[in-house]
């Protein structure tokens, strides 16, 4: 836990984002930029509501002329899994996917630019691809020449708690390129500082810091309203769960795409929902209550699944990789090979296993086959020892 932690307490002044900040005082480096391009999604929005594009681009008129949209498009649009999308245009402004043939700008995308500024939420889960979105445009921009600006917005699970073991470097991919926890608890300002430097980028980086935000808050504690950052997390409460049950994206196991609440609920046909929660329950800080669900697109689409809905009743005290860990082993132990991991590809890799990208290494897989893992349940699960000491120079809050 970073060394500087304050008592929890709500902010007395609404949370002002780095988008906010640069609407109120614009930085001297955006005011002089002859064209920048903006990295941004439908959650980039100021406390008013209004999109980040829009308020740029009527705040610099000339200067904003090129849009750049992450996983899930500009505004989020593609709302399953791994679907790619279309370039298009906005405003008289060119719209580029980095979702697409390219998850990195090229040469031709930033002709013109000298300066990008990013504005993206992130949901504080090392598998959420827009932070390996940014670490792509650091490294376009670096060997261009161009400077990036990142506006930062708060991590939704707070900034004092991390989860599960490093990503290891053998296992690198679009959903994990550094070494970092599966819940790591950075900003994304400070993620792109210490992705800069592990990475050995070097791009000319700017912050515009929020203010009224530490590191002891959840998304709720912000007073700010939630526009979900992509379509499958459409309310906060998924997020306290998403970096766990994100891993059952490889399995054959629905995380409940294509339901109302994804990743809070999941289940398939063949499993015994009464079984399946007595084995987990008790769970600290979560209620586990049997569902059956439907799923209109994706894994079992239209076909009736069983399983539990995770309601966190502690936030503070619930730890999710946890909790889906030990999912994973009891659906195993329950119902055999009819419990399945997914084969390859996953988010543009061919030959890892999807389950092993996800968690960072074969080690979690291993587990819950209990075939020769290193490690136990508390070890796969806990922060690294030695994380906070490794992030401290990038920590802004």
């Amino acid at each position: 836990m970073p060394t500087h932690t304050q008592p929890h307490s709500r902010p007395s002044e609404a949370l002002l984002t780095g988008l906010d900040i640069v609407l109120r005082e614009p930085p001297v480096r955006l005011q002089e930029s002859r064209a920048f391009g903006l990295l941004s999604n439908q959650a980039s929005v100021s406390n008013q509501f209004e999109h980040a594009a829009d308020a740029l681009h009527e705040r610099f008129p000339e200067q904003l002329t090129t849009l750049f949209g992450p996983q899930h498009g500009l505004w989020s649009t593609e709302q399953d899994n791994m679907v790619e999308t279309a370039h298009a245009s906005y405003r008289s402004m060119k719209v580029f996917s980095l979702y697409s043939e390219t998850r990195k700008p090229t040469p031709e995308m930033l002709a013109g630019l000298d300066l990008l500024v990013v504005d993206l939420q992130d949901v504080g889960t090392r598998v959420y691809t827009y932070i390996w979105t940014l670490t792509h445009c650091l490294e376009a921009c670096a060997a261009a020449g161009i400077e990036v600006m990142v506006l930062d917005r708060p991590n939704p699970l707070g900034g004092e708690v991390a989860e599960g073991a490093d990503l290891d470097l053998e296992f690198q991919s679009f959903v994990g390129r550094a070494q970092i926890p599966m819940r790591h608890g950075l900003t994304i300002g400070e993620l792109a500082r210490h992705c800069n430097d592990v990475l050995g980028i070097g791009c000319e980086l700017h912050i515009v810091k929020m203010r009224n935000w530490q590191r002891s808050m959840l998304w709720t504690d912000t007073t700010a309203a939630w526009v979900p950052p992509s379509p499958n997390l459409p309310r906060f409460e998924g997020t306290l769960v998403y970096p766990g049950q994100v891993l059952l994206e490889g399995t054959n196991v629905s995380e409940g795409r294509g339901t109302t609440t994804p990743f809070e609920q999941f289940g398939a046909p063949w499993i015994d929902a009464r079984q399946l929660r007595d084995a987990l329950s008790p769970i600290d800080g979560a209620v586990l209550r049997t569902v059956t669900f439907e799923p209109t697109f994706q894994k079992w689409r239209e076909q009736r699944c069983h399983g539990l809905f995770v309601h966190v009743t502690e936030p503070r005290v619930f730890r999710s990789y946890h909790l889906t860990l030990r999912i994973l082993r009891e659906l195993r132990k329950l119902y055999g090979d009819q419990f399945a991991f997914h084969p390859p590809p996953y988010e543009y890799e061919p030959t890892l296993m999807p389950m092993d990208i996800l968690t960072g290494s074969s080690r979690v897989r291993r587990f819950v086959d209990d075939n020769g893992c290193d490690a136990d349940l508390n070890q796969l699960s806990s922060e690294p020892t030695d994380w906070w000491q490794r992030v401290r120079g990038c920590l802004l809050y």
